[in-house]
């Protein structure tokens, strides 16, 4: 089986998989939206809001609009959004606050992916989100005790308008929703209290009841029950192209969102492979603290004592160093995950996430970072992906080879 593996924003490796060893190769589902143009999926989605009034409505009076957008580490279609909000409202008399979390501000070519051709008249408006140096204001604690420091652009405005996508997260069950707030616009401490409970093992993907990340995110967000908001959530298709949108309450579109979510991105395999290949799409690839969610998702698909190769360019390198460091400190999983459990910092879930896999599973990578870099953490690296399945078949001729696109939000469910 021939096939070309993306790598990096416009290029693509080739990779051949021997006939006798090709189980499947994985994209998400192939949805039909109905709808000849996306704008009209968009726009049919703001006009019918659900358990809310319509945005015409929700603007009346406004004196001071902030707009939520995500920043340049998911798909979402801000642009497409923007297209027909322009035709509701003047793009260039609200507020934009890119939700960044605990990432950096979005470079240039981010910027322009993100707001298109309405860049130039909404530059001036931009404020990206800075969860360390942004004034915050405290508006309530969780019942699990996370205290809700949120950015003073989103808490002055008299009205919300909240533009995100969602797709499964490996430990919030699924992106989007409260996420534009907790950790979108919110502060580092706050981001860092909440994280701690990924470590749990019920913060999982596609799991919201019991889900302690989630409910934290959920509870915090009481707090701001009176904000007046009009949630625009967008689902894609496996071609990146707006297959459905849900919009009005914040929670109830959320909702309907994750019932969509599930439609494209759940993916039925009839068993589990010897090797998986879990490839991280642009610009799900931008470093490696991103990338691990390849392989958190990569898992569920392999088996044990199995390789999982992942396909990830990591543009910018390591990403956040914290997580990192915590894995080099040791070549030993166990010895690594005794020392993440001794406190917690922002970053530590994803290291244990990759330390638990370690326990069980080969780790390769083909990536541009430094051989050392991967090999400090247990990851053999590979400058190619044919390399890396040629040597995982050297280790088991008669190994199963499973090949996962879009695999940041792809989900392999066994039936």
């Amino acid at each position: 089986m021939k096939l070309e593996i993306p790598y990096g924003k416009d290029k693509a490796q080739p990779l051949v998989v021997p006939d006798q060893n090709f189980a499947a190769a994985l994209l998400p589902n192939d949805v039909y939206s109905g709808f000849e143009y996306e704008a009209d999926a968009v726009q049919q989605g703001i006009d019918d809001p659900i358990e809310s009034e319509h945005l015409e409505q929700f603007l009346e009076g406004a004196e001071n609009v902030v707009v939520i957008v995500n920043d340049g580490t998911r798909p979402t279609p801000t642009a497409r959004v923007l297209d027909v909000l322009q035709t509701k409202m003047r793009l260039d008399s609200v507020r934009y606050l890119i939700a960044t979390g605990a990432h950096r501000a979005p470079t240039e070519e981010e910027l322009s992916n993100i707001f298109g051709e309405h860049l130039p008249a909404v530059r001036a408006k931009i404020h990206s989100h800075d969860s360390r140096r942004d004034k915050m204001v405290l508006l309530g604690r969780s019942k699990n005790g996370t205290d809700m420091w949120v950015n003073d652009i989103a808490v002055q405005a008299d009205r919300l308008i909240i533009i995100t996508s969602v797709e499964p997260h490996y430990f919030a069950g699924y992106t989007g929703g409260r996420k534009s707030f907790l950790p979108g616009v919110a502060s580092y401490w706050t981001i860092e209290q909440n994280h701690r409970m990924a470590m749990k093992p019920e913060a999982r993907i596609l799991g919201l009841q019991g889900n302690p990340v989630h409910e934290d995110m959920m509870d915090a967000l009481k707090v701001i029950r009176e904000k007046r908001i009009f949630s625009i959530q967008v689902v894609l298709d496996r071609h990146q192209r707006v297959f459905r949108v849900a919009a009005g309450d914040l929670n109830s579109s959320f909702k309907l969102a994750t019932e969509w979510a599930n439609e494209v991105y759940c993916v039925k395999i009839s068993s589990k492979a010897d090797v998986v290949i879990s490839v991280a799409q642009y610009p799900m690839d931008v470093d490696l603290y991103q990338s691990q969610k390849l392989l958190d998702n990569a898992k569920l698909a392999l088996k044990p004592g199995g390789t999982l190769i992942f396909v990830s360019k990591c543009r910018e390198g390591i990403g956040d160093e914290v997580f990192y460091n915590q894995l080099a400190r040791s070549k030993d999983p166990d010895e690594v995950l005794r020392n993440l459990a001794a406190e917690y910092k922002l970053g530590y879930h994803k290291a244990a996430k990759i330390a638990e896999l370690s326990k069980w599973a080969k780790i390769f990578g083909v990536t541009s970072l430094p051989d050392d870099k991967l090999e400090r953490i247990n990851i053999r690296p590979f400058d190619n992906v044919q390399k890396a399945l040629d040597a995982a078949l050297a280790e088991k001729p008669d190994a199963s080879v499973l090949v996962i696109f879009e695999g940041s939000v792809l989900v392999p469910r066994v039936v």
